[in-house]
């Protein structure tokens, strides 16, 4: 970006820099809204404490943490660490400093309830690599693949689906397919993504399991396997072959509602016309029902194809901020860490790569018993409108003795907490691009750029950044923060730069290298080759116990070979379908002006036809009903979207009590979501997308 600034160094002007050597002057609208969100009158700019009747007085940094800390030390003695719970939002999730420094902690406070939103998002890939395995080297370089398949994922519109190059993607995807690159796409509507599909399958939502598992099914029946792959590294490959047999062409398509002969032209295109590219997944499949089974078997198509870097390929983006790790050939075994370690108190659901479930943290705060959650720590997240079923998720969070939100504006979460921490947003703070866990996910060249802090925050305010949250109440717990494995210095506060540096430290390119670009640069880092794996003898795990079990269950759920659904007992005339919108990343930017006019709520989009059979105009009113709540929607035409589907966005609407018009903040579907059914065994993943609904006109 490149920024234009006052006498006062406040954002005046932005646009995209056409000379960055990675993005080459592309931004999405919700950058380009940043002069909004740092100068606009909504932004929270001090730190608030909520009174007995809810209204909120500004009060003193130093005081609001002493009587966090204070309130903290009182819980964590009576009733235990685990009381104590931090939940990382996606605005903290896109801060580097602040992303280590959550986990790391509650690590000094001795607590394991660590939350985010990945597990109400796509935590079946995580539940996928510790079930299956993963290949130590990675998959086929998006930028040398001759394929790429990809079920309900929009990455033109969502940026950020892994596998899919996120540095210009309109860029990126016209020279893919300038290349010769065929594209699949499988989603419910016709997306921004499938616009560009060589092959576009248009399904049920919800069917992802059968689409999958009959692509394997066919492909092995043909043998456009790579059997020396499959041979060598497989297990379990006649064993998933023989429990997909009920999954032919005619039955998935029936169920899937696809058109004849799709599913062999989506199996062959991928397995025998093309021999390099993988097939990825978007929110689609991971947060419909049976989503841990349906990533199983999407990743599956990977595995029986070998779609992975073998030894001697080039690794495209060995790393900048990351220490260089080696790319094996070889494939990392099933870990199952879900079944070892701490275990929840309510379900027993194990923990991921160090995470509790999100789905069952409205339970542990509000069933009692030793370890009950009695305050939660919220770091750029939205939980009352990111979690599913919103009325228990409000009726949680008003029960906690301690709530404390760090948040730029007053989001519904922030209506209900104790204490507000106001932060500084992104260009007020020295940052990177990424975290040096992610670069070499999302970036597929070794790219890197350090941004000091450029603008002033609004004279007068008290805003700070998020780690210093942590650091303060730490230190005033009498705690040491093991930060990303160096001890900090609980006397006197570090400066991001100082967490930037530790975080940087064992860098391929080392920080004050990379600070030397202030335009940011495509580093010219050692080529990497992949090695040999050697005599590894690890195994994917192809057709495990719980993975038959889930199929079973799949298999076992009544269809008609039409878009209706039943779902406890009763039967319903629509899915709804999860969408992402380009104006809100989110529950984020929701209130900037140029986005309320661009987007002031997220409509029920329905097929015209299905509107006209309903009576309904655009704008008109109806109540979406689902075997568990209820909400209000303004209802929109698309086109793109199939008959028998309702595709909308997460993240809206007000709290439950407000009564709020859906025309004016959006509609919460979370109040369509059970979190004591329908959910993943593994990782107590609700049903958020696919969800049955019926469809009642309002006056």
């Amino acid at each position: 970006m490149v920024l234009t600034l006052d006498e006062n160094r406040r954002i005046v002007g932005i646009r995209g820099d056409k000379e960055h050597p990675a993005t080459s002057g592309y931004v999405c609208i919700k950058g380009l809204q940043s002069p909004q969100a740092h100068n606009c009158s909504g932004r929270l700019l001090h730190p608030l404490k909520r009174g007995p009747d809810g209204s909120f007085h500004r009060i003193a940094l130093d005081q609001a943490l002493d009587e966090i800390a204070a309130r903290l030390q009182t819980i964590i003695e009576r009733d235990g660490p685990q009381a104590v719970a931090a939940f990382r939002g996606t605005q903290s999730g896109l801060n580097s400093t602040a992303y280590r420094i959550l986990p790391d902690f509650l690590a000094a406070i001795g607590s394991p309830s660590f939350f985010s939103t990945m597990t109400v998002d796509q935590s079946a890939k995580w539940v996928c690599i510790e079930r299956l395995g993963a290949w130590g080297a990675g998959r086929h370089p998006f930028h040398s693949s001759d394929v790429l398949l990809i079920f309900g994922g929009n990455p033109l519109v969502s940026i950020s689906t892994v596998g899919f190059d996120p540095l210009n993607v309109s860029r990126q995807m016209k020279a893919a397919k300038a290349r010769g690159m065929k594209l699949i796409v499988i989603d419910p509507r016709r997306t921004e993504t499938a616009r560009h599909a060589d092959l576009f399958l248009q399904p049920y939502p919800g069917e992802d399991p059968a689409i999958a598992g009959g692509m394997l099914r066919i492909i092995l029946e043909q043998g456009w396997q790579d059997s020396d792959f499959c041979t060598r590294y497989v297990d379990d490959l006649h064993a998933l072959y023989r429990a997909l047999q009920p999954l032919s062409s005619e039955y998935v398509e029936r169920r899937a509602g696809l058109a004849r002969g799709d599913l062999y032209k989506a199996a062959r295109l991928f397995a025998h016309d093309c021999k390099r590219g993988a097939a990825i997944s978007g929110t689609g499949p991971d947060m419909s029902s049976h989503s841990n089974l349906a990533e199983h078997l999407i990743e599956s198509l990977n595995v029986i194809c070998g779609r992975y870097a073998r030894a001697g390929d080039a690794v495209p983006n060995p790393g900048v901020l990351s220490p260089r790790r080696r790319r094996v050939a070889r494939v990392i075994g099933p870990r199952r860490s879900w079944e070892k370690g701490y275990r929840s108190r309510v379900g027993g659901v194990g923990m991921l790569f160090g995470e509790m479930m999100a789905g069952i943290l409205a339970d542990e705060i509000l069933i009692p018993s030793k370890g009950q959650i009695k305050a939660l720590l919220v770091d750029g997240g939205n939980p009352v409108n990111a979690l599913p079923d919103q009325i228990k998720t409000v009726q949680a969070l008003r029960a906690l003795e301690l709530l404390v939100t760090i948040d730029p504006v007053m989001t519904n979460t922030v209506r209900l907490s104790h204490y507000v921490i106001a932060p500084k947003l992104q260009y007020e703070r020295a940052d990177l691009p990424t975290t040096k866990d992610y670069e070499t996910v999302f970036f597929h060249v070794p790219f890197s750029q350090y941004t000091p802090e450029i603008v002033k925050p609004p004279p007068g305010s008290e805003v700070v950044d998020d780690w210093y949250v942590f650091w303060a109440i730490a230190k005033r717990l009498g705690r040491t923060i093991t930060y990303d494995g160096v001890p900090l210095n609980m006397s006197t506060s570090p400066t991001t730069d100082d967490l930037l540096a530790i975080l940087t430290r064992n860098s391929q390119v080392p920080l004050e290298e990379i600070k030397r670009y202030p335009g940011g640069k495509i580093f010219e880092t050692k080529p990497q080759i992949v090695e040999h794996g050697g005599d590894a003898t690890s195994r994917f795990a192809l057709f495990p116990a719980d993975v038959a079990e889930e199929l079973d269950d799949y298999l076992t759920q009544p269809f008609d070979g039409t878009p209706r659904a039943i779902s406890s007992g009763r039967l319903f005339s629509h899915r709804l379908s999860v969408r992402r919108l380009r104006e809100v990343s989110n529950t984020m930017y929701h209130d900037l002006p140029a986005i309320r006019r661009l987007r002031p709520n997220n409509p029920a989009w329905m097929n015209p036809a299905d509107m006209h059979r309903l009576g309904l105009k655009p704008g008109n009113r109806v109540m979406l009903v689902s075997d568990h709540g209820r909400v209000a929607a303004i209802v929109q035409p698309d086109a793109a979207v199939r008959t028998g589907v309702v595709s909308m966005s997460h993240g809206w609407g007000a709290l439950p009590e407000d009564g709020a018009d859906p025309a004016e903040v959006g509609s919460a579907i979370n109040l369509l979501i059970s979190t004591e059914r329908d959910c993943e065994a593994i990782n107590a993943m609700p049903r958020q997308s696919a969800i049955p609904v019926a469809i009642v006109p309002l006056p």
